[in-house]
Order: structure tokens, then sequence, then C-alpha cells
């Protein structure tokens, strides 16, 4: 079992230093609180604001967010995930020498799992992006979740309007994962987000599922916190409103284990069978072909 806390605050767009302030002094009371590993929100460290971001972060910068951020992992001893913009050509998914419009590189929304002692076990880059603006600055990325063990328990990373797709989160379920981890930005309005789709997200897949949003109001978005942490029947083992705040929620395998002998859902998929029902929408006949797998 490990203690879990969660991150909900209001990041100041390009203010790296007050940004990285905060997460520091959440490390230091997770810390202190016994809890294992703090998540954080999408781009956090930076602010979430894609466009000044493309226009005015210099890439160049973000090795040292890195670094300052896995010295607060081990300057709290504690595990840290955190999210920043990523080089496409650095990321193992890029294609060679794919460049944006304006001729310069592009870049992906990561997410990274760093240890206790600033080693970096995950990285992850967001497949689907919300918004035309994230669309305008980002490239999405096509690599699969990838899982590890952390403290026991397998763990693994999505971002933000990923986790709202079952087809993701089940990718991280099908690879073993046990905790998945989900900075997001996630505007108000939408609570049926977290509320709804994160724990079934959850549910359906049969693990602890953690997300960590921001809130108040950064560059032109409002954030409506509503951070949770869903476990594997979906139910809240915690809960934000929209203020700052640090949650904390235990979770570990045995009870994804629990729920995977009561009712299994990932042993009896038929995942042959999805494919033959997709291919028939691709071909236009609404009809599985006669190949058998």
């Amino acid at each position: 079992m490990m203690l879990l806390s969660v991150l909900q605050a209001n990041a100041a767009v390009l203010d790296v230093e007050a940004n990285l302030r905060i997460i520091d002094e959440a490390a230091n009371r997770a810390a202190r609180a016994g809890a294992g590993l703090l998540l954080t929100p999408e781009l956090f460290p930076v602010g979430y604001a894609p466009l000044r971001l493309r226009d005015d972060l210099d890439p160049a910068t973000l090795p040292a967010i890195r670094e300052r951020l896995a010295g607060i992992a081990r300057r709290n001893g504690i595990g840290l995930v955190y999210s920043l913009p990523a080089v496409a050509d650095a990321e193992a998914d890029a294609a060679p020498g794919e460049v944006d419009r304006a001729g310069g590189p592009c870049w992906h929304i990561s997410a990274s799992l760093v240890d206790a002692g600033g080693a970096e076990l995950l990285r992850y880059a967001k497949v689907h992006l919300f918004g035309d603006e994230e669309r305008q600055a980002f490239v999405a990325a096509s690599e699969p979740p990838a899982v590890v063990d952390f403290l026991g328990i397998r763990t693994s990373l999505l971002i933000c309007y990923d986790i709202e797709f079952p087809e993701a989160a089940r990718a991280a379920a099908a690879r073993g994962a046990e905790l998945l981890l989900v900075p997001t930005a996630l505007s108000a309005g939408y609570e049926a987000v977290p509320q709804v789709l994160v724990r079934a997200r959850a549910l359906e897949s049969q693990l602890n599922v953690a997300y960590a949003n921001h809130c108040g109001t950064e560059g032109s978005y409002t954030f409506g916190g509503g951070s949770v942490v869903a476990g594997p029947d979906g139910g809240l083992l915690a809960a934000a409103g929209n203020a700052a705040e640090l949650l904390f929620a235990t979770v570990g395998p045995e009870a994804v284990r629990a729920a995977r002998d009561d009712v299994p859902y990932l042993r009896e998929r038929r995942p042959g069978l999805y494919r033959e029902w997709e291919a028939g929408l691709a071909d236009g006949t609404g009809r599985p072909s006669d190949h058998q797998d």
C-alpha cells in the first residue's frame, strides 16, 4: 500500500520560479505526511497556456527545469509526477526531422515519473490533444502508455484528455497497470469528467486512477479544480473542491487484484473481434470480415 498525494493549485504562466516553489512546498508537506508520491497538474511548472508557451518558452530551458524537478524529489525524498513540453524529436515516437509550420521543432505535452532519488522511471507523451490551441502548439504522440513497478504498484501515465478515451486507460491496464496517474488541465464547466468519466475508467479497467487538476485562472483559462482519486470499484478515495488543495489517498494492488478476480473484464475481452468490428466500419459495410484470429 502507498499513500499518494495529489496537488491541486493555481500556476502562474511562465513564472517557473513561483510554480516550482508551489511544487516544492507540496512535496515537503506530502513527504512529511508519509506520502510516497506527489502528482501535479498538466504543464504546471510552466503554467497552462499553449500558445504563450509555444511563442515564449525557450526549449533550451527545459532540461534545467527537469533537473530542478528531479532535485525537488531528491530533496524531499518523494516520488514526483510532473508535466512539461517536450521536443518531439527527443521522443521515441516522433518522426525524424518533424518540424512545425514555422520551421522549428514540434512539441509534445509530456509527463514524467521520477523516483525519490530523482531518477526518471517513465515518460509519456500525450496522444489526444484537446482544442484548437493545443493542436496549434503541440503535436499528438502515438506511443502507448508504459508501465513500471513503483513502490510495489504497477504504475502508468496518461495526460488530461487521454483519460476520456476508454481505449487509453485500457491500454495501460492491459499492460498490467494498477495505478494510473493523470496530470490534467480541465476547464470549469466539465465537472462530469472527474465525477463520471474518471470513475468509469477506474471501474471498467479495474485500477486506481489519480487525476490532478489546476484551479483558478491562468491566461484565458479558468479551471474547475475537482481533482480526484478513484479506486478500482469506481468509488472516490479522495476529491477536491475548486480551490487549492493537497489530497491524500491510500492505494495499492490488493483492491485491484480483488476487483479483477471478481469480474474478469480484462481476461474476457475479445480484442480480435473488436478489430473485426472496426474493420467493418472502415470498409463501410458495418459487418466483420470472414477473417478469424
